[in-house]
């Protein structure tokens, strides 16, 4: 099966538009560029550009085409494509496996994947076809997934933002004024649901994914709870970006998965989703416990379970059982967060 694409990464001159933008020569946009970037944006795939060119007059030609939005991070300069790509993984907090670059030089084409081969490389002469490619074809399109582009949007004005703010961090998250709603999953979340158990792996507790059958049984089951969590702060709504699913086993509720979206690992949220786990578990009268299945890539949700108070209670090979004795309320890291329920 191909991984889906989640950006898409552009080259400007000769690739995006006819002609070199500083040799006064660059033209409109290709009408099958345009068509690729709308319908892949309706399809919640990313845009960025990794360019050759001076950022100024390559920008403004985005701009006077109406097109500079469409894009979620600009790398425009002089040096390797494949470090720019590399940086905008970094901005977009994203894999390199899920990028794909096109060019329509064969020595930048080359360079990228000697140096990323993981990056999926594609000439511009293919621009049309990518549209109907599998690895630019997720199962679902969603209505955030829609919107993603947007979110990403004002993730830059939020870091816009930090990068002017003269406090510390702690600081700068309480000024977010962030607010996580947590409720039962309902029949309208099970698409957006399923699709985070299909994108997010970084900050996921077993790496399981459930289609949309199993999270309805799930949800229809008395032994177990699907809880979506949504975030918003001062700059808008981040939208449906965490999913817990426990199990009642005997006096304890286990947690089978716990994942939040990558966009917001900066935010420290994924504590205040597990205390509102926790909460529920203490408040039905049970224990709390979680599994974790190790995989090369979410290192950081073991960490961020022995740091809200879970402890090792079992281990068989890569798969850890761990539980809470701490009460909710005393889990460090929630306060710069309002849950509403």
């Amino acid at each position: 099966m191909a991984t889906t694409v989640k950006c898409l990464v552009w080259d400007l001159d000769d690739t995006v538009w006819p002609g070199v933008v500083l040799e006064s020569d660059g033209g409109a946009p290709k009408p099958e560029v345009l068509h690729t970037l709308r319908t892949l944006d309706e399809r919640g795939i990313l845009h960025a550009v990794a360019s050759r060119g001076e950022p100024a007059a390559a920008t403004a030609h985005l701009r006077t085409h109406g097109i500079e939005d469409l894009f979620s991070a600009v790398e425009i300069g002089w040096g390797p494509k494949s470090e720019a790509i590399r940086r905008i993984a970094e901005t977009l907090n994203i894999g390199r496996d899920t990028i794909a670059f096109v060019d329509n030089d064969p020595v930048e084409l080359a360079e990228v994947a000697a140096a990323c081969p993981e990056v999926h490389c594609y000439s511009a002469d293919r621009i049309a076809e990518l549209p109907g490619l599998a690895e630019f074809t997720p199962a679902t399109a969603t209505p955030e997934a829609r919107q993603r582009r947007l979110l990403y949007l004002a993730e830059r004005e939020r870091k816009a933002s930090e990068a002017e703010f003269s406090g510390s961090n702690a600081d700068f998250l309480a000024s977010l004024e962030l607010v996580m709603t947590v409720s039962a999953a309902s029949e309208a979340d099970l698409v957006r649901a399923h699709e985070l158990t299909e994108r997010t792996h970084q900050l996921n507790t077993t790496g399981r994914t459930f289609d949309m059958d199993e999270l309805r049984a799930l949800c229809a089951s008395a032994r177990h709870e699907v809880l979506v969590a949504a975030l918003s702060d001062r700059f808008g709504d981040y939208g449906t970006i965490g999913l817990a699913v426990t199990e009642q086993r005997g006096t304890d509720s286990v947690l089978l998965l716990l994942l939040m979206s990558c966009r917001v690992m900066s935010r420290g949220v994924g504590t205040t989703l597990i205390a509102e786990v926790v909460r529920r578990a203490q408040a039905a009268g049970l224990r709390a416990a979680a599994e974790f299945v190790a995989t090369p890539v979410n290192r950081v949700m073991l960490v961020t379970l022995r740091f809200a108070g879970f402890d090792v209670a079992e281990k068989d090979g890569d798969r850890i059982l761990l539980t809470c004795t701490e009460p909710a309320e005393s889990i460090s890291g929630t306060g710069h967060v309002e849950v509403v329920r």
